[in-house]
């Protein structure tokens, strides 16, 4: 199970943007994280022409599908969506890893016997 942002476990930090410009602002090689939307695809295309991993939160099952279709590294979903997202990612191959946001070092259990990817917590993103 991958952690992120938990204090015990070195891990990658996402840079939360909101517009291209913001990207200039971040480390080289750094992860940008920002919502799923129509409105961001011109984020999405930018960070794929220019290789940055970038997840993507998402309100759906439709926006997890379109997600790993437009190549995001991690698709963060909400607790209502989590055991369907990892399923449709488990059975279509998905290359993005399905990770739940959380605010409990609880909650690694419960996601841990549910099988999904991974659990990212709010230390884990830095906004711009």
């Amino acid at each position: 199970m991958l952690l992120f942002g938990h204090t015990l476990v070195k891990s990658e930090k996402f840079y939360h943007i909101s517009e291209i410009e913001d990207i200039k602002k971040t480390p080289p090689n750094s992860t940008v994280i920002f919502e799923f939307s129509k409105e961001n695809t011109d984020i999405v295309e930018y960070c794929s022409k220019n290789s940055i991993r970038f997840p993507l939160y998402v309100e759906s099952i439709k926006d997890v599908i379109l997600s790993n279709a437009l190549d995001a590294s991690y698709i963060v979903v909400k607790d209502n969506l989590a055991k369907t997202a990892q399923n449709l990612a488990n059975e279509y191959l998905f290359d993005a890893k399905i990770l739940v946001f959380s605010q409990k070092e609880d909650d690694i259990e419960k996601y841990a016997s549910l099988g999904i990817d991974g659990i990212i917590f709010p230390n884990a993103i830095i906004k711009l």
